[in-house]
């Protein structure tokens, strides 16, 4: 028996609101056949409760946005939330998290709004009167919360003259004090889109306004020049001995800084033969940061004893060396890392170190041949039985089961693509079921040209089946729908020209 998703904010996979919160191309098949007022309270939770596991790997923006087009929804409900008391409260990642895939969904409606083949960051400033969810954004982003968000939206999507009509109210948030032109600074150095930014720097109609961009974005490169000057790092002439103590150094200091990588890096360029017995002794050590660099740095170089000592790592009781020992591992390509990984798959349940046999089974699934597929299927069961079809562990062994193209690992496959809260690896189970599942094209592949996931939709335009009259007729409206992604429409376009 395996375990569930213990996610209490995710709905069952069988209701319409738990298809809809994953993002499954079934949500929005059912959403459009259901009655029209359960789909529109279906779709408002998804909006204002957002499902995802991670908001900045997974989408759901552009198909919660064809759901909210197909249905007419209105925007009363997206208003309400965006302005509601509360998010003027909101510290800037709770408001990234409470407002952006409203924010983002209104993105691709003002897109919608415009018209097939109009874009409206090139329109008349008319163009964009009755566009109510351009109006929207432009309202936001005056006086809301998450109002970079929403400026970044408006960037691709607003014309010129909309997009200056900001700049008085963007930059008002910052006084002009030493702290509030350093906010500026950092607010236009770390924009996603720096066309709102560069339009009012140009804007004949605000001259004080361009001299304070240019003013605060000149000294913010002179601070940047000043932090390079003054950098704690590694600097040249430094030692072994002396950067494995700048690792430490950081994992001291409170708050902890992992400098394990770059102290790994700056080792390969230091490090030689001559150094050696130093830096086993390092992995070896009770420096928890001086022992993880050490590994580190001796993994990429292959070095005779590393597996040896990430095992003993590994059986460490603190995570701050055993995750970075089994980290170091997974990065190892040599021969004699994938017979010691098979070594490790093979040996008796709790009888290793605990993350050492999971360690192994992604190395197989990510590099080993067909005699590992036995190891890799059970490992993927196992971790389906004991962890959920959300672990984070299976992402590379549903890979692995794709590429080694182990055909009885489907019904597993399907039970995580149907279960998993996550778009992304329900993404990946996709893949595999094209390689294992004679059973995909006519099935989950028709319905994941609606799913949330480009890659997704990709690998359906591939596969599915044309003998279904809804494969055609989707496969159309995503060539002709300007919102799609380009490798979406290459794959459906070339499934149309067959």
């Amino acid at each position: 028996m395996f375990v569930d998703s213990v996610d209490s904010d995710i709905a069952p996979s069988g209701t319409l609101l738990g298809l809809l919160q994953r993002g499954r191309g079934d949500g929005t098949l059912h959403a459009l056949a259901a009655p029209r007022s359960e789909a529109l309270a279906a779709l408002r939770h998804c909006l204002l409760h957002d499902p995802r596991r991670d908001w900045q790997v997974e989408h759901r923006s552009l198909y919660y946005a064809r759901l909210h087009r197909d249905l007419d929804a209105p925007l009363d409900d997206l208003e309400r939330h965006l302005f509601a008391p509360e998010d003027a409260l909101c510290g800037p990642e709770e408001a990234e998290a409470r407002t952006g895939l409203a924010l983002s969904v209104l993105g691709h409606l003002a897109s919608y709004a415009a018209g097939p083949g109009e874009h409206p960051a090139g329109a008349e400033p008319s163009a964009a009167a009755d566009n109510a969810p351009l109006r929207l954004l432009r309202r936001y982003a005056t006086v809301g919360a998450n109002w970079q968000w929403a400026l970044d939206e408006l960037a691709v999507r607003d014309d010129d003259a909309g997009l200056r009509l900001l700049g008085p109210a963007v930059l008002s948030r910052f006084p002009q004090t030493p702290e509030g032109d350093a906010e500026l600074a950092a607010a236009a150095r770390d924009a996603f889109e720096p066309r709102p930014w560069r339009l009012w720097a140009e804007d004949p109609a605000h001259p004080e306004q361009a001299e304070r961009l240019l003013r605060v974005q000149e000294r913010g490169s002179f601070d940047r020049w000043q932090r390079q000057l003054r950098t704690p790092g590694p600097r040249p002439g430094w030692s072994v001995q002396e950067i494995l103590d700048w690792a430490q150094d950081g994992y001291e200091q409170h708050p902890r800084l992992h400098r394990e990588a770059p102290a790994a890096r700056c080792l390969s360029a230091v490090a030689g033969p001559e150094d050696r017995p130093l830096l086993l002794a390092a992995a070896r050590g009770p420096r928890e940061a001086a022992r993880c660099a050490a590994l580190r740095h001796l993994a990429d170089r292959d070095d005779p004893d590393v597996l040896d000592l990430i095992e003993h790592a590994a059986a460490d009781p603190s995570p701050d060396v055993s995750r970075p020992a089994l980290t170091a591992f997974a990065r190892m390509r040599s021969a004699a890392a994938l017979a010691r990984a098979r070594q490790w798959a093979a040996a008796p349940e709790n009888s290793l170190p605990e993350g050492l046999a999971s360690a192994a089974a992604e190395m197989l699934a990510c590099r080993g041949g067909a005699s590992d597929a036995d190891a890799v299927l059970a490992a993927l069961r196992r971790t389906v039985r004991l962890e959920g079809p959300d672990s984070p562990a299976l992402w590379p062994l549903v890979d692995g089961a794709g590429r080694l193209s182990i055909h009885c690992a489907a019904p597993i496959l399907r039970h995580i693509y149907r279960e998993t809260a996550s778009s992304q690896l329900r993404g990946r189970t996709a893949g595999a079921l094209s390689a294992t599942d004679p059973s995909f094209a006519a099935g989950f592949a028709i319905e994941c040209l609606w799913d949330c996931e480009e890659s997704t939709r990709e690998v359906a335009a591939q596969h599915a089946a044309t003998g279904d009259d809804r494969v055609v007729e989707r496969l159309r409206r995503l060539a002709a729908d300007p919102a799609e992604e380009a490798g979406v429409q290459s794959a459906v376009r070339g499934r149309l020209a067959r």
